[in-house]
């Protein structure tokens, strides 16, 4: 038997053991959802990253670098820095006042931040998390789909159904232990795989082939900091750096990253985990931008959607089969380290913030992660019959997705932990603002010049702001829970 296909096939055996371990350690929806809040420094800051990269992080980024140099490499500067300025302006404070509102989900600590009684606020932001993670969960499932049809010549969308089964086991299993426990191992093996690849790239060319790496193509070079289409530095090419860089203004409003922060056993454990999270994503960016240069002499003239296969083809011929197996494995892990987590999150909305507070509200726990589970089945089979069908790439539908829930919900996280006036009014017209301009500008065509993020997380803030001189917070409870987080930040 193929020593890759025995190495592919030991990983995804170890990831549904994990999924069994933790099987019969629910005994809350809080444990069910955040683990009961015990999870540790190390396991909190592999699992946010392994479940924020996907597997654009080993497919598109190399390739877009693979097609336009360096041109590209702005989305990456801008995932490095919003990325660190999350963990050291964002966790902190969510993490404290998730645990002090007790919130499981970003929609509840919403809702009960506040203290929103129509639940249209609950309501609003549980139909945006529903709506980009289906769409999120599907491009994850095009990147399985792809690797499978490379790695085993099966057909695409049995290649789908494949990856989409192993995920379902462990994450209806385990909850959230388990997804967080297959992150801490997904992330490793994505760390290793990400430095594996180049080094090995590096080695097996010769001094003459490692130059065409760098040479210019229809004219440009592919060192040029010029972004991809600009013909020279003038405006509009500093409007296009802008537009890839605020993908980094994206990571206040994920979801399934923002609940790695509500997760941590205690908010001091946060410094340790925010190093971890640098070094590791700082290295993994650098990394993935060296696969996409250094496929070029290996791999000559691939089109875009070819392109994301590179890292898939120079593990194929650079490394005996039994390693092989291990690094193709990564790629496995980054999708199912995000997937597991979207699908997670998303049922959590569904089973808090409807179920429980809508149709059942004395709902039993044993019900409510029966109930959960029967909506990961729900959002999976939404993915799967997007995923079936691709219309775009990897990258795009990636892009969409995080640019929906940064500006939706990153104004409103920023003003709901920084802003003591703000209301619930405030919030939710800001929420809807973000949204609606969002999308407006994505559907209009006007992506093409910035990236509807930056549009649409204006939008919002602005919209808060404004409405906040209209409807200002004057609860005396929510005013003196706010200086209570900040006190407690502060080690008052």
């Amino acid at each position: 038997m193929n020593p890759t296909y025995i190495m592919f096939a030991v990983y995804l055996l170890v990831m549904l053991a994990v999924g069994f371990v933790f099987v019969n350690k629910i005994h809350s929806t809080g444990e069910y959802f955040l683990g009961g809040r015990k999870v540790g420094a190390w396991v909190t800051a592999l699992s946010a990253q392994a479940s924020d990269m996907s597997g654009w992080l080993l497919m598109g980024l190399p390739g877009v670098v693979y097609c336009a140099g360096m041109g590209e490499t702005w989305i990456a500067i801008g995932l490095m820095v919003g990325t660190i300025l999350n963990w050291i302006l964002i966790a902190p404070r969510l993490r404290i006042y998730t645990e002090k509102t007790d919130s499981v989900t970003l929609s509840s600590f919403f809702a009960v931040r506040f203290r929103e009684k129509s639940n249209l606020l609950r309501f609003f932001s549980s139909v945006v998390i529903l709506l980009f993670f289906t769409i999120y969960a599907a491009s994850g499932l095009v990147a399985a789909g792809k690797l499978f049809e490379s790695m085993f010549n099966l057909d695409y969308q049995f290649s789908v159904l494949i990856g989409v089964a192993v995920i379902l086991i462990y994450t209806l299993l385990g909850g959230y232990l388990a997804v967080c426990w297959t992150d801490l191992i997904q992330g490793s093996l994505m760390f290793f795989a990400l430095i594996a690849v180049p080094v090995g790239a590096y080695m097996g060319l010769s001094s003459e082939q490692f130059q065409e790496a760098f040479v210019a193509k229809d004219g440009v070079s592919p060192l040029s900091l010029l972004p991809a289409g600009a013909e020279s530095w003038n405006l509009a090419a500093i409007g296009m750096i802008i537009s890839s860089a605020v993908w980094g203004l994206g990571y206040c409003g994920q979801p399934h990253i923002l609940t790695r922060f509500m997760s941590i056993e205690n908010h001091k454990l946060l410094t340790r985990s925010t190093w971890i999270a640098s070094v590791w994503v700082v290295i993994s960016l650098a990394a993935a931008v060296m696969i996409g240069f250094l496929a070029r002499p290996y791999f000559p003239g691939l089109d875009a959607a070819e392109s994301e296969k590179v890292f898939i083809k120079l593990i194929g011929v650079l490394f005996n089969p039994w390693l092989a197996g291990i690094l193709l494995a990564a790629i496995l892990a980054a999708i199912m380290s995000t997937i597991d987590s979207q699908l997670l999150v998303s049922s959590s909305a569904l089973t808090e913030d409807f179920y429980k507070k809508i149709l059942r509200k004395n709902a039993s726990v044993k019900e409510q992660v029966w109930v959960s589970r029967v909506c990961v089945l729900l959002i999976t089979v939404l993915a799967t019959i997007l995923a079936l069908s691709p219309n775009d790439t990897i990258f795009a539908i990636v892009k969409f997705a995080w640019g929906g829930f940064g500006a939706a919900f990153g104004p409103v996280v920023i003003m709901a932990l920084y802003s003591r006036k703000t209301s619930w009014q405030s919030a939710l017209m800001g929420m809807l603002a973000g949204f609606i301009v969002m999308i407006a500008w994505y559907f209009v065509g006007l992506g093409v010049y910035v990236y509807e993020i930056l549009p649409g997380f204006i939008a919002g803030l602005v919209t808060i702001w404004i409405m906040n001189f209209f409807f200002p917070q004057d609860d005396e409870d929510i005013l003196d829970e706010f200086d209570s987080v900040v006190k407690t930040l502060s080690g008052e």
